[in-house]
């Protein structure tokens, strides 16, 4: 028997070749890298610039330079291109555009682009904004259901996931082609794909003149959370309050009329409606009236059903008021009536509602006589 001797050791096996730092970084893919952001106005609607060198619209942004960091880029692109200068600390969304895509040069290798929460200029942000003289010949704001019409579409889908993202306060959206990965109820409902109606009629918190007949009831109705309820119609992805329109079987009590639409709508039972003001419309085609708002509790609910005026069938989410106020074009006006819903709020003795994605009212409770969640 043959031994080894104590000295001896084993020849040990040749390392694996191993790539050189060449090999790894030419194996690597290569994308270009960019950045987008996303300001609205204090309507909501999305501002876009207007450039020689394409025929459709882009958001505000470019390339990212060698070495530099996309909250840099971002902060560079919008001073040289409107003149403002201001810091991007959130990402939207992440969106990885594929090879080939359409209005960039031949040998495209794809890229990604980081969109940056550019938050809602005021009207004063507009009057300083300084175009260059080249490149960037002006500024737009589109309403977000129509940016279908001034950009590109994979442009669109990721301004729409990034404005959803923003509602919903989530973190980033991460996207492929402007499409999420892990689609919110938002995205899924498609909400703002229709257009919206301008609501900009004046705040009153006082009484309704007797001279203004009251034709429409809405309601903030608060769940124990302190969240209210938003109805999306599944048809449209367009967003409304519970409510609707005084009819005779009310006797003119506008209370009977919330809680009878809050049921018809959305099938929810609510407590008695406490007023809080009303918004004077002078645009009707008959005669001024008022549009009267109410805040109520939730205390119970059953399954949705389709609502037979409308023909809708309405998805029901909880949102905080301010995510609630982002889907609607309310303008400056929605201020102070989201003053009035969180007074009535603390009046229902619950809490300031933190901000977290919208969420769906289960379909049943969950046990007999429980309130909302």
């Amino acid at each position: 028997m043959a031994l080894h001797h104590p000295d001896s050791r084993e020849c040990p096996s040749p390392p694996p070749r191993r790539m050189t730092d060449a090999q790894y970084v030419a194996s690597r893919s290569t994308l270009w890298s960019g950045v987008s952001a996303l300001f609205t106005d204090g309507r909501g609607r999305v501002v876009l610039e207007d450039v020689d060198y394409r025929s459709t619209c882009l958001l505000p942004g470019g390339a990212i330079d060698a070495g530099e960091t996309p909250s840099h880029a971002i902060a560079r692109k919008v001073h040289q291109e409107l003149g403002l200068t201001r810091p991007f600390s959130r990402v939207l969304a992440v969106d990885w555009v594929p090879p080939g895509t359409p209005g960039y040069p031949q040998g495209f290798p794809g890229e990604v682009i980081y969109v940056f929460d550019g938050g809602a200029l005021r009207e004063e942000d507009f009057a300083q904004i300084g175009l260059p003289g080249r490149e960037v010949t002006g500024v737009r704001r589109i309403e977000p259901a129509l940016l279908p019409c001034h950009v590109a579409p994979a442009v669109a889908r990721r301004a729409l996931a990034a404005l959803r993202a923003r509602i919903n306060g989530s973190g980033p959206a991460i996207l492929e082609d402007g499409r999420p990965l892990v689609p919110t109820r938002l995205d899924g409902l498609q909400v703002l794909r229709t257009e919206r109606k301008p609501q900009l009629w004046p705040w009153h918190m006082g009484a309704v003149p007797d001279r203004l007949p009251v034709t429409q009831v809405w309601g903030w109705l608060f769940a124990q959370d302190g969240r209210n309820l938003v109805l999306i119609g599944q048809d449209t992805g367009s967003a409304c309050l519970p409510g609707g329109t005084v009819e005779p079987a009310d006797h003119g009590d506008p209370g009977q009329t919330l809680k009878r639409e809050a049921w018809e709508e959305a099938r929810v039972r609510i407590s008695d409606p406490l007023y809080l003001g009303y918004l004077h419309d002078d645009t009707s085609n008959r005669r001024p009236c008022a549009r009267a708002r109410f805040a109520a509790r939730i205390t119970g609910w059953e399954p949705p059903h389709r609502d037979e005026a409308t023909g809708q069938t309405y998805t029901r989410l909880l949102a905080t008021p301010e995510q609630t106020a982002q889907l609607f074009d309310w303008g400056e006006e929605s201020a102070a009536q989201l003053a009035a819903v969180h007074i009535a709020r603390e009046k229902f003795g619950l809490p300031a509602p933190a901000r977290q994605p919208l969420t769906e009212l289960p379909p049943r409770q969950l046990t007999e006589g429980s309130a909302a969640p």
